[in-house]
C-alpha cells in the first residue's frame, strides 16, 4: 500500500500530524500498536486530569463546612476513581478513531518498523506482517518511563507512571521518587484521598525546573496538606523482600529507612527508538533521542521524528506544534520553527504550577537589567471567595524595553491563566500595555494585571 505521509505513532503528536497531513491533501495511514491517542490520551495527560479531578472533589467534600455546606464524612472510592478515569480516556481514544474516520486516514493496527527505501513493516497481534511505503514517513514513537538501577521497576511494589493510575487498591502509604510534573501529580492525587505520602527530590528544591519562590510555595502546600517533602535526598535502595518496600534515602543528614506499601518511580522519561529500524535505515541518534532540523527531518530523506523521541521538551503540545509544522513544511509551506523559548509548562497537582519563558535565576545568570512583579493570592478577591489563597504570579520584564521573560504562576487555576502569558510573549507586548489591557473582575486573571503594574510600581491592590 502505498501512501504521500505514514505517520509510526498515534500520541498527540502522530494523530494531529496526520490529520493536518490528510487537512493538507495528503493520502496518510497511521500506524498505532496500541491504543489510538498513545500515551497522553490513554495512560498519560487526560486520564490522571481525572484522577485529579477526583481528588479535587474529594477534598472540597471534606472541607464542605468551610463553604457552608453539611455533609457526612466522604470516603474515598479508589476503584470507582480508577473506573471514571480509564472511561474518560477510553472515551477521547474514540474520539480520536472518529477524527481519523472523518479525516480518511487509514489506521494500521500493529507494530511498526522502519525499513529503507521508505517503507514500513507492520506487525499486527497476530503475526502476520505487511509493508507499506510512502513519500515521507514520520516518526511519532513518544516515550516511557525511565527506569533507575536502584528503582527497578516490578510493576507491583515498585511502579512507574501507568500502574499508579490502575492499582487494584489504594496503598496506606507510598514514596514517589521524583518532584517533576508526574511525580508532584501523582504525590497530591494518593495524599488527598488518604495515603501517606513521601515526596523525594535529589535537587534542592521540588518541580526543580520552575523559579524557586514557586517550588518553596510548592512545597510549603504539600506540607500543609501532609506531604512529607524531602529535598537533596536520593533513594539508593528499595527492599522489596518483606510485604512492605523498605526504602533506603540518603540526605543531607544520613541514611534514612522509610516503610511504605508502594514506591512510585517519577524520575522521567526514556524515548522509544529500540527495535523500530533506526539503524536498519541510517537514521542519526544522539543522547537517547533522534536527530532533526528545524522542520523534523532526520538524516535520511523521506525520514522525519516529532515528539518525545526528539530533543525538544517531552509535553504533548510541543508534539502536536511539532507534528503541524513537520507536515506543512512537506506539503510546501514554509512554516516557522517552533520557538522553544517559549513553551508553557503545566503541572496539575494543587496548588497548580504554570510557567513561561526565563525563571528569575536564569535571567540574573544572564545579566539581564529585570524588573519583576509579583501578586499573591492572599490579595485576589477572587482567591478569597474561592477559599483557596495558595499561591501567586509573578512576572519577570526586561527592564529596559519592558519585554516579558518570563511568567511563573502557582494557584488555582494557574494552568488555564498561563496562554495569556504565552500570548503576551509571541504578540511581543509590553508591560505597560498589560497594564492597561483591562481585565474582568473578580477573576484569578486579574493577578497577572496586577503582577505587571507591581512590576512598575502601579499596582493598585497590594
Amino acid at each position: 500500500m502505498s501512501y504521500d505521509v505514514i505517520v509510526l505513532g498515534s500520541g498527540p503528536g502522530g494523530y494531529v500530524a496526520a490529520i493536518r497531513a490528510s487537512q493538507l491533501g495528503l493520502k496518510t495511514a497511521i500506524v498505532e500498536r496500541e491504543s489510538l491517542g498513545g500515551i497522553c490520551l490513554n495512560w498519560g495527560c487526560i486520564p490522571t486530569k481525572a484522577l485529579l479531578k477526583s481528588a479535587n472533589v474529594f477534598e472540597y467534600i471534606s472541607h464542605a463546612k468551610d463553604y457552608g455546606i453539611t455533609v457526612g464524612a466522604p470516603k474515598a472510592d479508589f476503584p470507582g476513581m480508577v473506573k471514571r478515569s480509564r472511561e474518560v480516556a477510553d472515551s477521547n481514544s474514540k474520539g480520536i478513531g472518529f477524527l481519523m474516520k472523518k479525516n480518511k486516514i487509514d489506521v494500521v493496527m500493529g507494530t511498526g518498523k522502519l525499513l529503507p527505501g521508505k517503507k514500513l513493516e507492520v506487525t499486527d497481534d497476530k503475526g502476520k506482517k505487511q509493508t507499506l511505503e510512502a513519500k515521507h514517513i514520520i516518526i511519532a514513537t513518544g516515550a516511557r518511563s525511565r527506569e533507575l538501577p536502584a528503582l527497578k521497576q516490578d510493576g507491583k511494589k515498585v511502579i512507574g507512571y501507568r500502574e499508579a493510575m490502575v492499582l487494584p487498591e489504594q496503598p496506606k502509604s507510598m514514596v514517589v521518587v521524583g518532584s517533576g510534573a508526574i511525580g508532584s501529580e501523582f504525590a497530591y492525587f494518593y495524599n488527598a484521598i488518604g495515603t501517606k505520602v513521601t515526596l523525594v527530590e535529589f535537587m534542592p528544591n521540588i518541580v526543580p525546573v520552575e523559579d524557586e519562590e514557586v517550588s518553596k510555595q510548592l512545597e510549603r502546600s504539600f506540607k500543609k496538606q501532609g506531604i512529607t517533602v524531602m529535598t537533596k535526598s536520593e533513594v539508593t535502595k528499595v527492599d522489596t523482600k518483606g510485604k512492605s518496600c523498605k526504602v533506603t534515602i540518603k540526605t543531607a543528614k544520613g541514611e534514612e529507612v522509610v516503610e511504605c506499601d508502594v514506591v512510585l518511580s517519577a524520575v522521567g522519561v526514556i524515548a522509544n527508538i529500540e527495535g523500530i529500524g533506526l539503524e536498519e535505515v541510517g537514521i542519526a541518534t544522539d543522547k537517547g533521542k533522534i536527530v532533526v532540523d528545524p522542520h523534523y527531518a532526520t538524516n535520511i530523506p523521506g525520514y522525519y521524528a516529532i515528539g518525545d523521541c526528539t530533543p525538544g521538551q517531552a509535553l504533548a503540545h510541543v508534539a502536536s506544534a511539532e507534528g503541524i509544522i513537520c507536515v506543512e513544511k512537506i506539503a510546501g509551506q514554509d512554516p516557522h520553527p517552533l520557538d522553544y523559548g517559549n513553551i508553557p509548562g503545566c503541572t496539575y497537582c494543587s496548588p497548580e504550577v504554570a510557567s513561561v519563558g526565563k525563571t528569575e535565576k536564569q535571567c540574573k545568570d544572564e545579566g539581564l537589567e529585570i524588573k519583576v512583579g509579583k501578586f499573591p493570592y492572599s490579595a485576589s478577591g477572587k482567591a478569597k471567595a474561592a477559599g483557596n489563597t495558595d499561591g501567586f504570579v509573578k512576572l519577570i520584564f526586561d527592564a529596559k524595553y519592558g519585554e516579558l521573560l518570563g511568567a511563573h504562576m502557582v494557584g488555582l487555576n494557574v494552568t488555564e491563566m498561563i496562554a495569556e502569558a504565552v500570548s503576551i510573549r509571541k504578540l511581543e507586548t509590553t508591560g505597560h500595555e498589560i497594564i492597561k489591557t483591562v481585565h474582568p473582575h473578580p477573576t484569578m486573571s486579574e493577578a497577572i494585571m496586577e503582577a505587571a503594574a507591581a512590576a512598575y510600581d502601579e499596582v493598585i491592590h497590594l
